[in-house]
């Protein structure tokens, strides 16, 4: 059931990150691209057991990524100019992060690995810090233009919201996580559909 959970919130995450790449809201779409990402990578540990390339894929797409590139597309949207560049600096520097960080202990079985047991603190710091900004910038934009956008917006809460959950999900219920994740990138397209 994880595989298949895990693998329905992939192809969800996916089909639905490109009418949002088609309408230029790149940042979004990269989120829901992470999304897929995190997510196939957890299918493919239920299926056939963690390892490090899958864990570095999860690592980054889910914890280095997704939540900023929110993040990011909640401040283009609101017209900050700066956002755009800074996203794609602080996608490459994530990168170069889940690209060079020491895996440390062994990998097996089919449960979502620790990132305390297998990954050094900086990228840790690292990731909990771009998470929480990129949360708290996607809350304040909604809070902000609530009024204009009172729908919309409650359901890009709602998608932050079922990522967190997501994300908290990961280490006791994989396949809850993988359904967190799938309505994620369901509300998160709905709400940037939404006039």
């Amino acid at each position: 059931m994880d595989v298949l959970l895990s693998f329905a919130a992939a192809l969800v995450s996916l089909r639905l990150a490109g009418p949002l790449a088609r309408e230029r809201r790149y940042a979004w779409a990269g989120g829901l691209l992470a999304f897929a990402a995190a997510a196939a990578a957890m299918a493919w540990g239920a299926a056939h057991g963690w390892d490090a390339p899958s864990f570095r894929v999860y690592y980054l797409a889910g914890a280095l990524l997704s939540a900023p590139l929110l993040g990011i597309g909640s401040l283009t949207l609101a017209g900050r100019r700066w956002a755009g560049p800074l996203g794609v600096a602080y996608a490459g520097l994530a990168v170069g992060i889940a690209t060079a960080m020491p895996l440390h202990g062994a990998f097996g079985g089919t449960d979502v690995p620790r990132a305390q047991d297998h990954v050094d603190t900086y990228a840790r710091v690292v990731a909990i810090a771009a998470s929480s900004l990129g949360a708290l910038a996607v809350v304040t934009v909604a809070t902000l233009t609530l009024r204009r956008r009172p729908l919309g917006n409650a359901l890009v809460v709602g998608a932050v919201a079922a990522a967190a959950a997501a994300s908290a999900l990961t280490q006791t219920a994989v396949a809850a996580a993988a359904a967190c994740f799938a309505l994620a990138a369901g509300l998160l397209y709905a709400a940037v559909s939404a006039r």
